[in-house]
């Protein structure tokens, strides 16, 4: 057998010799075993072949072939997705990011149409260096922190006690249906 250098292993003074001789003289054989004490083989079962003595590793069932237990709680998810209460958090949810994404897209948008096409506007001083873009540019940073700071507040204030109550409802009913606390 060759080596990626061209040479023929063990034709050098290498290990791979060393190794030879050793067998040659009565050493220890040239098969090495590591033990990794994080490592039981046999608690993985790879020391023996299917059939030996242990069994087979089971296969869990594909997506379509569940039972009946997640037939009932998948029921229960979409039950709680067609109720009142659910939609009530979404259309909350609804009516706060969408004019919020609407407003800040918008205001972006002109930030960057005023900049590419009114650039003597967005050149114009205010305060001795600073201009009219160093200005509108730190606004956006300005009201991505506001953003932020209304949604986290409407949340808090608007949807966070009615969807902590969804959620309690819908894991107590999944509870039900797999007969009881795991």
């Amino acid at each position: 057998m060759q080596s990626s250098d061209d040479r023929a292993r063990g034709a050098g003074d290498g290990p791979e010799r060393s190794a030879e001789n050793r067998r040659d003289h009565g050493a220890p054989s040239r098969e090495v075993r590591h033990e990794d004490p994080w490592c039981d083989p046999s608690a993985l079962g790879w020391e023996e072949p299917y059939g030996a003595g242990s069994p087979a590793p089971t296969v869990p069932p594909a997506r379509g072939e569940s039972d009946a237990a997640a037939a009932r709680a998948r029921e229960v998810y979409v039950e709680v997705q067609r109720s009142a209460a659910f939609q009530e958090v979404r259309g909350r949810y609804r009516r706060f990011v969408v004019p919020g994404v609407a407003v800040f897209l918008s205001w972006y948008v002109v930030y960057v149409i005023a900049a590419t096409t009114a650039p003597g506007l967005m050149a114009r001083p205010v305060v001795g260096a600073v201009n009219v873009a160093m200005l509108a540019g730190l606004g956006q940073f300005l009201t991505t922190f506001l953003l932020t700071w209304a949604y986290t507040r409407h949340a808090r204030l608007r949807r966070d006690r009615a969807a902590l109550e969804l959620r309690w409802d819908t894991q107590e009913l999944t509870r039900e249906t797999r007969g009881g606390a795991r």
